[in-house]
Order: C-alpha cells, then sequence, then structure tokens
C-alpha cells in the first residue's frame, strides 16, 4: 500500500463510460451498467483502506431519464443493486434524489434523503439518484437549506470516461474541488487509476482561495 502525506476528506466519483464500454465490447448500450457495480466496490474498499471519510457516487440525473426505457430501467436496476450490496458492508449511506418524481426508484425510498448505518460504518456513501441540481439549489432559495445540506465540501473530483464536466454533480460542494479526469470508462477500472489520482493530489494547492 502507497503512503500519501495528504489524503482527500471526501472524494466525489462519476462514473462515466457505462454505454461507450459497451457498444465497444459489442453488448447494447443498456448492459454497461450491470458491469459498473464491481468496480464500485472495488474503490470502495480502496477507499477505506487509504482513510476517505465520504465518498459521492453519481447513480443518475434527472436528465438521464430522457435515454430509452431499457437504459433507463438498466440503470435504475443497478443503483438498486449496488445499494443492496452496501447494506451487508461497513458504511453510512445517504441516497439524495428527488422521491416525488416517478423515476425515483421505489426500492430506495427507505434510504432517501436521510442516513442508514450499515455494519462498523467506515465510512459516509452519498449516493445521487435521480438528482437533480436544479431541485437541490431550489430548496436553498425556498428553504434557506440544500437538499443535500447533509453532504460535506468535496476535495476531489475523480471523473471516468474521458469527459470534462461536471454534469450537475452537487455544485455548491463542488466549488473547490479538484478535478482529476480517466480517459478509460468506468467498466473498465483499475486500482491505478485511484492510486494516480491521489498521486495527483498531492500537489493541489489547496488554499480555498485564501
Amino acid at each position: 500500500m502507497e503512503s500519501f502525506k495528504r489524503i482527500p476528506a471526501h472524494i466525489g466519483i462519476i462514473p462515466d463510460g457505462n454505454r461507450r464500454w459497451a457498444q465497444e465490447k459489442g453488448y447494447q448500450k443498456k448492459d454497461g451498467y450491470k458491469y459498473g457495480i464491481k468496480p464500485g466496490f472495488e474503490l470502495y474498499e480502496m477507499m477505506i483502506e487509504y482513510g476517505i471519510k465520504e465518498a459521492t457516487f453519481y447513480g443518475f440525473t434527472k436528465d438521464n431519464n430522457k435515454r430509452e426505457k431499457e437504459q433507463r430501467e438498466a440503470f435504475t436496476k443497478a443503483c438498486t443493486d449496488a445499494v443492496e450490496l452496501l447494506s451487508g458492508k461497513d458504511a453510512n449511506l445517504l441516497v439524495i434524489g428527488n422521491i416525488d418524481s416517478p423515476e425515483f426508484p421505489v426500492e430506495l425510498k427507505k434510504y432517501a434523503n436521510r442516513r442508514v448505518n450499515f455494519g462498523r460504518g467506515l465510512i459516509n456513501i452519498n449516493f445521487l439518484v435521480n438528482y437533480d441540481w436544479e431541485w437541490d439549489l431550489k430548496n436553498l432559495i425556498q428553504n434557506k437549506c440544500l437538499r443535500s445540506a447533509d453532504i460535506s465540501r468535496v476535495d476531489l473530483i475523480i471523473r471516468w470516461g474521458g469527459r470534462r464536466r461536471l454534469s450537475g454533480f452537487l455544485p455548491a460542494q463542488s466549488v473547490y474541488s479538484d478535478f482529476y479526469i480517466i480517459d478509460d470508462y468506468w467498466p473498465s477500472f483499475k486500482q491505478a487509476h485511484f492510486i494516480n489520482a491521489l498521486r495527483w493530489y498531492q500537489n493541489c494547492d489547496v488554499t480555498l482561495g485564501g
């Protein structure tokens, strides 16, 4: 295990490239999502090993619901399957998303917008499901509180799939995040991806504007 002087307290994970990976492998686009579950748990184990206190995974957004029905069903199932597996681990889960929308998975409503403790609770895991940044910020305007208020500021965001954008990922918590891009698609996750991101983070100038 490589040692680092600086470890981000909170890491954001944007697991992009599932559909492109599936097409390159000769699968249908929808098939990529189920192959993204295993990498998430490999990363979960690594984050515990390195002492990460909090991680936020991007599940799917309101805008993702514009995709074809079979793709919507596939990424929704992948999210519910991931949470079911996580319930047998050591984590404190917070699912954030608009439960009033019909696209929010019924199976996850019992975990929605409150933190649920599993096992020894070694890490806080936030899961953005049917998340909408406008829905999040609108509550700040109307009720003086973010819907995602229980999620802390993000130190480092790692995005797979080569895209260089936030795609609406926690706009308030990401204001001072460092952004690390991995060109490989999410289902092709390698431990080296995460290690290289931590190495890169060592030289980031974290001044928070000061």
